[in-house]
């Protein structure tokens, strides 16, 4: 892995976007060509998100809560469209070798970073390197790639080992984020001090992190898209209590509210005529919940285990009565709103308890005197709501075949230094991105070579089988879609069968906000933009 200044791109290629074209987008995109529709301007959204991550970049993290500020401050090459068409961002015009080992892109000029440093081509390079170094995604999602060679002050080229498919729509700002080498050159990049407080190309600047409470962004006057973005400032707020949450969005206090809501209360808030309630999905990354196994432990290393405690979950009622309707069953790793992956034929674990008895015996782990047969930890990844009350239902049910569960909470970035870095965990509750291919969302769950202790979401079972790593593996360098759809099928079949994970439902995403914030949801990153569009008054 070298960055290096090379000379022409090999000559055979395909243009995937001609400078012409992608000019036409840009103007349509950026709305920099001077007959700009008037936007209202000015003002300042809260928006609440719940639990607090434990960074604002995702250089090397994939903490969820982030995703909805990362990309306001560090920007990367590409945007997409509803379609899911690339579109410029950082770059603007792009073209890949028609064997699909050569990327070249052409970068914005006349960028700076918040400091007012020049963006060029070695930051791309350095943070092309990084990401796939230190970011959990990353090390699947630019696996093939082998340079990332500097052509000029404002052009690329990756060079890959094997084709990646899925490359071309790993760009978006949350998910690969572009940071300034100036800033992360010869740091240690999980522990910089600017993943903290960013400092980027995008439509906002860090202002402050007052831990517990909100961060705050304002406007970047010199962000090379003017007259975007439209506010002065974006706060991001971090109310944890459904109580406090549901009161801030119906007083105003916060006018955007995606985390923490009780399910409960949501009827009233449709009800509400200042407010506006969204289910949608974001479709750059269905995100599913999930019960994490840790296959060190001496019990679940036992499939009969871990088949038993899938047959004593009822997933129907998870759905019914903790989300009350606002969730679908999942039997797999994917999630039906990845339509393009889902398969709906895989194994299914029915809710049998006499089975799970059965299996449990087998096992040979026979009641005690106490009528349990063993213990187990349970931690959810957020203190309340569905994934808390999901672990209760798991403690419930599980303690009537026979296994004592003892129910753990912490804040979340205490659950991920457990799970992934201190190892000390049973079952994890968890919500996990599916992302837009299973290369980049799903396989870093499974692939064992991304077992690493310390990197967040990655594979935190522990889970180890060569035939899922060739599935994962040639489905990662396949350029028939047909043919990739296979591979994943396998795999999916695979893992439902030794059960590292269960799988239990795709949530609802439920946004509540005011009916004055306009631009809230562009393309197919919905909130997880760069904002630069969101507007309020009116």
């Amino acid at each position: 892995m070298t960055t290096k200044n090379s000379g022409a791109l090999a000559t055979t290629r395909r243009a995937v976007l001609t400078s012409t074209v992608a000019l036409a987008a840009l103007a349509a995109f950026s709305d920099v060509s001077g007959a700009v529709e008037e936007k209202p301007r000015g003002g300042s959204v809260s928006i609440n998100i719940g639990t607090e991550p434990p960074v604002l970049v995702l250089i090397a993290h994939t903490a969820g809560a982030a995703y909805y500020i990362s990309g306001k401050a560090t920007e990367s090459l590409l945007t997409y469209d509803t379609d899911f068409n690339p579109q410029p961002l950082l770059a603007t015009a792009w073209e890949v070798s028609e064997d699909g080992l050569h990327y070249r892109f052409k970068l914005r000029e006349g960028v700076t970073w918040h400091d007012g440093k020049d963006f060029t081509a070695e930051d791309v390079a350095f943070s092309i390197l990084a990401l796939k170094e230190n970011h959990p995604r990353g090390r699947a999602t630019f696996a093939s790639v082998e340079q990332v060679n500097v052509l000029n002050r404002h052009e690329v080229e990756l060079v890959l080992s094997k084709p990646a498919p899925y490359l071309l729509s790993a760009f978006a700002s949350f998910e690969a984020p572009m940071v300034p080498k100036h800033l992360y050159a010869g740091t240690k990049i999980a522990e910089n001090p600017h993943n903290v407080a960013p400092v980027g190309t995008g439509p906002y600047k860090f202002v402050e992190w007052v831990r517990g409470s909100h961060a705050i962004f304002e406007r970047n006057d010199r962000y090379w898209g003017s007259p975007k973005p439209y506010l002065d400032q974006i706060i991001f707020r971090f109310i944890i209590d459904p109580a406090a949450a549901v009161a801030a969005i119906e007083a105003g206090e916060v006018q955007v509210s995606i985390a923490n809501l009780p399910l409960t209360d949501i009827d009233r808030l449709k009800a509400n005529p200042n407010l506006v309630v969204d289910t949608d999905p974001p479709p750059y990354s269905p995100s599913i919940a999930r019960a994490e196994f840790n296959l060190e432990n001496t019990y679940l290393a036992d499939i009969r285990v871990r088949h038993a405690i899938a047959h004593a979950v009822d997933k129907d009622f998870i759905v019914n009565t903790i989300y009350l309707g606002y969730a679908t069953r999942l039997d797999g790793p994917v999630s039906p709103d990845l339509a393009k992956f889902y398969t709906p034929d895989l194994p299914r674990y029915t809710f049998d308890p006499v089975k799970a008895e059965k299996l449990l015996d087998e096992a040979g782990y026979a009641r005690g005197a106490d009528g349990f047969r063993f213990k187990l930890y349970i931690d959810p990844t957020q203190p309340s709501g569905p994934p808390k009350q999901t672990a209760e239902y798991f403690a419930q049910a599980l303690a009537k075949v026979g296994i004592k569960v003892e129910l753990r909470t912490q804040d979340f970035a205490t659950f991920v230094k457990r799970i992934f870095t201190d190892r000390d965990f049973d079952i994890a509750i968890e919500g996990m991105s599916n992302l837009y291919d299973p290369t980049v969302g799903i396989q870093r769950l499974y692939w064992s070579k991304n077992f690493k202790v310390g990197v967040p979401f990655s594979n935190g079972s522990r889970y180890v089988n060569p035939e899922v790593d060739r599935l994962l593996e040639a489905a990662a360098v396949e350029v028939d879609p047909k043919k990739r759809r296979e591979l994943f099928n396998a795999f999916q079949k695979l893992v439902v069968q030794d059960l590292p994970t269960l799988d239990i439902v795709t949530p609802s995403v439920i946004t509540v906000y005011d009916k004055r914030v306009k631009g809230l949801k562009t393309g197919v990153e919905h909130l997880w933009s760069n904002g630069a569009d969101i507007q309020i008054g009116g």
